[in-house]
């Protein structure tokens, strides 16, 4: 090994440990618990079982799962809609680029759970939004918002709408205009070179972007507490349950360990498709 390549090394040690420890050893001990027997008083038996796998995959949580993963989709969708005008926008104005980077940014110096509380007192029954369109006339009774789909999903996109727009920001301002030139030379109107031109060569930002709001607004549990209630619970407010309140931890380790593999697939799927768009 040359010098170079032990360098490197040193400087990816503290890294490696970094991920060994906190991310690598929860994993396995999750895990592992995952395979114990409950005591039934929330205490672990070091019996090997998998009936905390089979409880995990009935119907009641495939529908939890099937439930997160439209929701975070929708959001990731609806984040992708959004924040690509923007961020187009973003890319190529001098003016305000430093101010609106900087609305884009000034979010994460609050707390996302702050942030949702803020949502309540807009949808709540005798909220803002309910008392402005009731003082205008525009409705005559309060229109039920909170505790609602509506109110999660939106929940979600505020939350990781910048999570989209930053890689769709630094994807589209290294957009080569060479090649926009060249595509109105020949002949391309501006919808066509946009989505002939633009789109493809900012295909790696769409995708980590996706990547970046999908992820996290499948396992979230504080929106859907907040926003959402009882009735909309996501697999991230179960795992919670699980742990925290049922005492069930094998329960939850099971539930959490078939939410990871869920993820990889994902992120499988997502790599696979960059490499198809790369390709070609």
């Amino acid at each position: 090994m040359n010098r170079t390549k032990k360098l490197a090394l040193l400087m990816l040690t503290p890294s490696l440990l970094w991920l060994i420890l906190f991310m690598v050893i929860p994993i396995v001990l999750i895990a592992f618990i995952s395979f114990t027997t409950n005591d039934g008083y929330g205490g672990i038996v070091y019996q090997f079982s998998t009936d905390s796998y089979a409880e995990a995959l009935d119907s009641l949580y495939f529908k939890i799962f099937a439930r997160s993963v439209f929701w975070a989709f929708l959001v990731t969708v609806s984040c992708l809609i959004v924040g690509y005008p923007f961020a187009y926008y973003l890319a190529h104005t001098k003016k305000w680029k430093n101010a609106l980077l900087f609305l884009v940014i000034i979010p994460f110096w609050t707390n996302l759970l702050i942030r949702t509380y803020s949502w309540t007192i807009l949808l709540k029954n005798d909220g803002v939004i309910n008392s402005f369109l009731q003082m205008l006339g525009v409705i005559a009774e309060p229109i039920k918002m909170i505790y609602t789909p509506f109110a999660v999903i939106i929940g979600l996109i505020y939350g990781f709408l910048p999570f989209m727009v930053l890689p769709l920001f630094t994807s589209i301002e290294k957009l080569e205009h060479t090649y926009l030139e060249a595509a109105e030379d020949l002949g391309a109107k501006p919808v066509t070179a946009f989505f002939r031109v633009t789109v493809p060569l900012t295909m790696p930002g769409i995708l980590a972007g996706c990547l970046l709001t999908f992820i996290p607004a499948l396992g979230i549990f504080v929106v859907p507490d907040l926003l959402g209630g009882a009735k909309t619970m996501m697999i991230g407010n179960v795992i919670r349950d699980d742990f925290m309140i049922n005492m069930n931890w094998q329960l939850g380790a099971a539930v959490s360990i078939v939410l990871t593999v869920l993820v990889i697939f994902f992120i499988l799927v997502f790599t696979r498709f960059s490499a198809g768009k790369q390709a070609l």
